[in-house]
C-alpha cells in the first residue's frame, strides 16, 4: 500500500490525496491497483473509527475522499471491479430513521467492489424493500439503522418481505452502530455488522463473489 495516500486519506487532506492519485496515475499505476489502495485506506480509517481514535465527522470525511477518487478511477478501470458481475444489493435505512452516514459508507464500498448497488435512502417503509425486491432480484438486502427504533422496524420489514413471499430469495445483513448479535436474532435477519467491512465479507460470502 501507498503510505503517501493512506497518510493523505486518513489525515482528512482531500487536495493531497487527489494529487497523489493523479501523479500515480501519470507514473502508469493500474487504476484498479490505486482504487485497491484507496479502499485498504479506508479500512485504516474503519480500524480507526472502531477504536475511538477518529470519529463521526472523520469518517464523513474519508468517505467524501474516497468518493472523489472512486469518481476519478472507475471510468479508467477496463475490465475490473466497475464492470465486474458481482451481485445485485438493494440497500435503505427503515422507517422511522433518518441516518445514512453508515449506510452511505457502505454503499460507496460496495458500488467501487463491483456490485450492483440499489440505494432506497432513509426512513424506507416496508413496501418499498417489497417493491425493489420484486424489481432488482437481489441476491443481498441490506437494512441500515442508528437508532433503537429501527430495531422492531428492521424486524417488521423482514417479516414484511416473508409475508410477500420473498424471504427465502434474499439474504439479509443488518447493520447500525447499536446492533449486534442479539439483535441479529431478534429482528431474524442472516447476519449483521457495524461497518462497511463486515458488509464486503458478507455480499461476497452470499453472492459468491469472495476472492
Amino acid at each position: 500500500m501507498s503510505k503517501e495516500l493512506t497518510d493523505a486519506i486518513v489525515g482528512m487532506d482531500e487536495d493531497g490525496a487527489m494529487r497523489l492519485v493523479s501523479s500515480m496515475l501519470d507514473a502508469g499505476a493500474d487504476p484498479a491497483e490505486v482504487l485497491e489502495e484507496a479502499k485498504a485506506a479506508m479500512t485504516v480509517l474503519g480500524d480507526k473509527f472502531e477504536c475511538e481514535e477518529v470519529f463521526i465527522p472523520e469518517l464523513i470525511m474519508g468517505g467524501e475522499i474516497m468518493k472523489g477518487i472512486a469518481d476519478e478511477l472507475k471510468p479508467r478501470i477496463k475490465g475490473e471491479a466497475a464492470v465486474a458481475d458481482r451481485g445485485t444489493i438493494v440497500l435503505g435505512t427503515v422507517a422511522g430513521d433518518i441516518h445514512d452516514i453508515g449506510k452511505d459508507v457502505v454503499v460507496l464500498m460496495l458500488d467501487v467492489n463491483g456490485y450492483d448497488v440499489h440505494d432506497l435512502g432513509i426512513d424506507v417503509p416496508i413496501d418499498r424493500f417489497v417493491a425493489a425486491i420484486n424489481e432488482m432480484r437481489p441476491q443481498v438486502v441490506g437494512l441500515s439503522g442508528l437508532l433503537t427504533l429501527a430495531f422492531d422496524s428492521m424486524k417488521a420489514t423482514i417479516e414484511g418481505i416473508g409475508d410477500a413471499g420473498l424471504r427465502d430469495q434474499v439474504k439479509i445483513m443488518i447493520g447500525g452502530s447499536p446492533v449486534d448479535e442479539q439483535i441479529c436474532t431478534y429482528t431474524g435477519a442472516d447476519g449483521w455488522g457495524r461497518d462497511a467491512a463486515a458488509a464486503l465479507r458478507m455480499a461476497a460470502e452470499w453472492t459468491g463473489s469472495a476472492t
